[in-house]
This record gives structure tokens, C-alpha cells and sequence, in this order.
């Protein structure tokens, strides 16, 4: 029983000595700069806002302000949102550098952009870009 308290006072003053810094509140790390998209509404090219979002290689989230569920995908596959229930945000995705065309796989007329780091958004190509 002895030996238990012994390591017990050991485990606690090993714990205490790594604390250091001396102070009484911790800080709280800064977030990175993330860009949010929100989804609006089922309106086509103003479904989602800002559109083009000025985000190529940057981190962004798509922000579901609308009353039904939605789920965002790039247009060439490569990132899938998962479903963004009404008033959830999705995960912080990061945007290519070039910029790139997405839309909402539940309904395929909500289509958006994100303008590169130098230049405006890719043109857009495929189904879910005829009538743009």
C-alpha cells in the first residue's frame, strides 16, 4: 500500500512540474483564416453565397443556412461534403490553388465557384454547368 502512495505522490509531482509557464489561464490557440460559403437556397447559380467565392487554396466551409439538407461536391469528384443538415456547417475542406467548379449533389441545379489565387474560376464543364 505504501509502495501505491509513493508512486501515486511521484505520477502527481512529475504532473505538477510539467504545468510550468506559471500561468493561471491557459491560451487558447488561434484558428486559421477559413472562408465560408453559405448555401441559401435551391436557386441555381444563387444558391450559395459569395459565388465565385475568392477561396482557391484556401480552407473553407459550407455553411447550410437553408431548411433542407444539402451535400456539396467539386465538379471533377475530388471533394465530397458529406450531407450539411439545415443550420450545420461542413467539415473545413481545403479549395484548389487554381480554383474549381462545385455543386449540390441532392439537387444538381444549385451550382457554384471558387476563383483561383490569380485568376477568376475555371470554366465551367459538364451536367451540372448547362445553362450557365
Amino acid at each position: 500500500m505504501r509502495v501505491l502512495a509513493a508512486a501515486a505522490a511521484i505520477v502527481a509531482g512529475l504532473g505538477a512540474s510539467s504545468c510550468g509557464g506559471g500561468s493561471s489561464s491557459p491560451t487558447t490557440p488561434s484558428a486559421p483564416n477559413v472562408v465560408t460559403i453559405t448555401i441559401t437556397r435551391q436557386d441555381g447559380e444563387q444558391s450559395f453565397s459569395p459565388n465565385p467565392a475568392s477561396a482557391g487554396g484556401q480552407m473553407v466551409v459550407f455553411r447550410n443556412a437553408d431548411s433542407i439538407l444539402h451535400r456539396v461536391r467539386l465538379n471533377d469528384g475530388s471533394l465530397d461534403t458529406g450531407n450539411i443538415a439545415p443550420g450545420a456547417t461542413s467539415a473545413a475542406v481545403l479549395m484548389p490553388a487554381l480554383g474549381t467548379n462545385y455543386h449540390c449533389t441532392i439537387h444538381t441545379d444549385m451550382i457554384g465557384a471558387v476563383s483561383g489565387t490569380t485568376s477568376g474560376p475555371p470554366p465551367c464543364e459538364g451536367p451540372y454547368c448547362a445553362g450557365q
